[in-house]
């Protein structure tokens, strides 16, 4: 694979991955979508088939990694790291892409983010809290708990994906891809719970920088103390995940 083909694939396919991610997100979170308050259930299955069509789309061009803590366990794995830099540049680029397309479907909405005053009971509609659309917030601010939780849920998808390739048969039937989105789904239903299941640092970190300019009335902060948790502990678990596959298989 060439650095352009990898470069393009990681950006192509992990926008679409946080298009969808970012979509159901905001599907379920914002005033006046069809699917608000439709659950947690929908959010796990809407990142898992982001999953599915960002990895099969960017599959022929860059192998479709998608995130930075399964391409630095693959490095481990392998000791090969002349691409890295780029697929991690990839990543990140095509983050903060998925989420500018995420926020253009659901313009009107954002934009309706507003305080409404003066309602004939003498109440008003609060605004929506925007940050978690784009990036993950713990339902416990325990720096240490949070950190944790992300390297054992990143470890729980690294290893997988790593061990998926000594599966005879999962690559030549190409059904690989697909059993990664479910275990995308599975992660979020059981193990999303803590922090939200970041498990991929560009999936958190470039739409929070998307979070932090782009003009959504009433937004909120993006929240910078907590954002180092979700790139720093996937970027353990993918670290240790590769050296445990490393050793054992």
């Amino acid at each position: 694979m060439s650095n352009g083909d990898i470069f393009v694939g990681e950006i192509i396919g992990t926008a679409i991955l946080i298009l969808f991610g970012a979509g159901v997100c905001a599907a379920v979170t914002l005033r006046y979508s069809k699917a608000r308050a439709s659950g947690w259930v929908v959010i796990a299955f809407g990142w898992g088939f982001g999953v599915l069509a960002g990895a099969y789309t960017a599959a022929p061009l860059s192998g479709g990694h998608l995130n930075p803590a399964v391409t630095i366990g693959i490095a481990i794995d392998t000791g090969t790291w002349g691409k890295v830099w780029i697929y991690l540049l990839g990543q990140l680029v095509g983050a903060a892409l998925g989420a500018v397309l995420a926020y253009l479907v659901y313009f009107a909405q954002f934009q309706a983010n507003v305080r409404k005053e003066g309602t004939t009971e003498g109440t008003a509609d609060e605004p929506v809290p925007t940050l978690g659309i784009f990036s993950t917030i713990p339902e416990i601010r325990n720096p240490v708990a949070n950190l944790i939780t992300e390297i054992i849920a990143t470890i729980a998808l690294v290893l997988p994906i790593l061990a998926f390739g000594l599966t005879k048969g999962l690559g030549e039937s190409g059904i690989t891809v697909l059993i990664v989105s479910l275990l995308v789904v599975g992660i979020g239903l059981s193990l999303g719970g803590p922090t939200g299941y970041a498990i991929n640092p560009a999936r958190d970190l470039g739409p929070r920088i998307v979070h932090t300019f782009l003009p959504i009335p009433n937004k909120g902060t993006s929240d910078w103390g907590y954002a180092w948790i979700p790139v720093v502990g996937p970027l353990i678990g993918g670290a240790l995940a590769g050296l445990i596959y490393h050793a054992a298989f």
